[in-house]
């Protein structure tokens, strides 16, 4: 089977809810993320055969297949086709292996893998809302489904603190990685570790002033256990708060994906190569935690030890999600998620899977390590992993 190679990877800096982002149209901040993976490259727009983006909320502004709408806005010709994808938080994940999986196949040679999450202007559950103007919430889980599994309503918050409970977590815990994730963050920032790979925008700063957004938004720089402890316990009988779980973001992000043959036609220099691409699907009630197992099959496919990978990104949907995994794997906790993850960052759904794994690009290759390991926790018990080779 042939190789697939990432050749560009960047990501727009993270806009809190109602924050420097707000104004920007999903589909104009989709095609950003485009024209500046043409721009790395320098290859003819005509060039690329499909972009595939994934989006969670498909609907308002995100509706109408905005995969499309983003290649419209964009510097690419109208002959470059796009879909749009929706594998819940993976979405964009999903994204990158359909990408690879076209290439490696020989059906394509240059492919776009990007994503899309505008959370300001199309919130979470605007694409499970009916009636006049969206006004009436609805259940789109069928009831057979629910009795199936004896349950009234499927929640991911649920699935959070049925994961800390089954693994032994305190709210300490919770909290202590949550103030890490935002330290690691910071020190990121301030290092300049997210220079490269990131879009910068012009926003609006609290004042409404415009301002070039190039900086993650959500990150707090004073984040302490004193102040986490503060916080409200959010369900009767959990230890979860607001600030052990991702925030609420708006951005996007891509990754171009080529063969041997367009690297060599365009003169690219690839930046990784694929070297698994994983998928699988667990208990839906508890759901996240099912990186935990895609995680075993992913290594054991790709004839490899969890030694043998030099840096982690786990999406950090809720903090009892990563606590787990590192347990499960008895994973090194200096090598997940180095430079902060979504509790700190952000979290804008159907780009979180581009946008961690460019991260996870540009963070090995500044460390001089080889391998990296992606994963994501998704509605439904269903959990993306990919492992790459930095080159």
């Amino acid at each position: 089977m042939a190789d697939a190679y990432i050749v560009a990877a960047k990501r727009t800096a993270g806009g809190r809810r109602g924050g420097a982002l707000a104004e920007w149209h999903p589909g104009d901040l989709g095609a950003q993320v485009l024209n500046a993976l043409v721009d790395e490259t320098g290859v003819d727009p005509a060039a690329i055969e499909d972009v595939i983006m994934g989006c969670v909320s498909q609907a308002g502004e995100q509706a109408a297949q905005i995969g499309r709408t983003a290649v419209l806005a964009s510097k690419l010709p109208q002959s470059v086709p796009a879909v749009t994808i929706d594998r819940q938080c993976g979405s964009s994940q999903q994204s990158l292996q359909f990408a690879a999986q076209a290439v490696m196949s020989g059906t394509q040679d240059l492919v776009i893998a990007a994503g899309v999450e505008s959370m300001t202007r199309c919130p979470m559950g605007i694409n499970a809302r009916a009636g006049k103007l969206f006004e009436v919430p609805t259940d789109p889980t069928p009831q057979s489904v629910k009795e199936k599994f004896g349950i009234k309503q499927f929640s991911q918050f649920v699935g959070a603190e049925m994961i800390a409970k089954k693994h032994g977590h305190t709210k300490e815990q919770l909290d202590a990685f949550s103030v890490e994730s935002h330290k690691r963050g910071a020190e990121a920032t301030k290092a300049g570790a997210f220079k490269d790979e990131i879009v910068a925008l012009k926003g609006r700063d609290p004042e409404g002033n415009e301002v070039m957004h190039d900086k993650d938004e959500g990150i707090r720089y004073d984040a302490s256990m004193e102040g986490m402890a503060k916080l409200k316990i959010l369900m009767d009988d959990g230890i979860m708060t607001a600030a052990n779980a991702s925030q609420i973001c708006d951005g996007s992000s891509g990754v171009m994906v080529a063969s041997e043959a367009a690297i060599k036609a365009h003169n690219l220099t690839p930046l990784a190569r694929i070297h698994n691409l994983t998928v699988t699907a667990g208990d839906p009630v508890i759901m996240l935690e099912e990186p935990l197992f895609a995680t075993d099959r992913a290594l054991q496919r790709a004839g490899m030890k969890m030694s043998d990978i030099d840096l982690y990104e786990v999406n950090e949907a809720f903090a009892p999600v990563p606590i787990a995994w590192l347990k499960h794997h008895g994973a090194d906790p200096a090598k997940l998620n180095v430079n902060g993850g979504a509790i700190a960052l952000g979290h804008p759904l159907g780009a979180s899977g581009t946008k961690l794994m460019t991260t996870l690009i540009y963070a090995l290759r500044a460390r001089g390590k080889k391998y990296g390991l992606q994963t994501m926790c998704e509605g439904g018990g269903i959990a993306n992993v990919t492992i790459i080779e930095a080159l």
